[in-house]
């Protein structure tokens, strides 16, 4: 199924229950579907921040080739301890929205921002900050309290607790993230837990943050 503007979200049309099938499988089986679904699909010339705030990243160009799974290697095997937020950390607790980014958190720990710069260095990311200007990959990069990143398998936000997140206790929820090890390469992924993700996304109030938390919400 496709999406078309106006018909609501993409959705994996089945998924195997949360119970039953590990978050690291979640997303590989969106990663395939995504590709399915934007196969041939011309491309618009917008990017995941020009995103339609209901219907999300998955009609961007970015969703396009989209594989967030490369670059979580990268960081896990240059010793990056990054915490994925957003939709990738949905669809690894159940959701069945598909999104064409990936957003992610990390402590601002300057002792990681070399780590973070190689890791991003070896899958040819390319880094902007908050208003897309362009700034070189390397460790002074990472002093910014977010910066925009482009690679050939994913783009998206790498934030910091020093963008004005309110009242949510962004050091904690990095603390209490979930770790999961990929069956068959053995790097790990830490993201959001999910009640945090639900909070953090009722608090940023969007139209498809606060669909996205119901659906986290509903048993089963």
């Amino acid at each position: 199924m496709g999406l078309a503007h106006g018909r609501g979200p993409a959705r994996m049309e089945s998924m195997a229950s949360a119970g039953s099938c590990g978050a690291v499988q979640r997303l590989e089986d969106a990663v395939r579907l995504l590709a399915q679904q934007t196969q041939g699909r011309a491309r618009i010339g917008r990017s995941h921040q020009e995103a339609d705030d209901a219907a999300g990243t998955v009609t961007t160009d970015d969703a396009i080739g989209f594989d967030p799974l490369p670059l979580l290697r990268a960081l896990d095997e240059h010793g990056a301890h990054v915490v994925v937020i957003g939709q990738v950390a949905g669809i690894m607790h159940g959701s069945r929205e598909l999104t064409g980014d990936l957003d992610l958190l990390w402590d601002g720990d300057q002792g990681q921002a070399a780590a973070l710069a190689a890791a991003f260095t070896s899958v040819s990311a390319v880094l902007a900050d908050k208003d897309g200007a362009p700034v070189r990959c390397e460790p002074a990069a990472f002093g910014l309290p977010k910066v925009l990143f482009h690679s050939p398998a994913a783009s998206g936000d790498c934030c910091t607790p020093a963008l004005p997140w309110g009242s949510l206790p962004i050091a904690n929820f990095i603390a209490r993230c979930e770790t999961v090890t990929a069956a068959v390469s053995g790097f790990k992924i830490r993201y959001l837990a999910r009640e945090d993700l639900i909070r953090m996304r009722r608090t940023i109030g969007r139209p498809k943050d606060l669909r996205r938390a119901a659906e986290l919400e509903r048993p089963g």
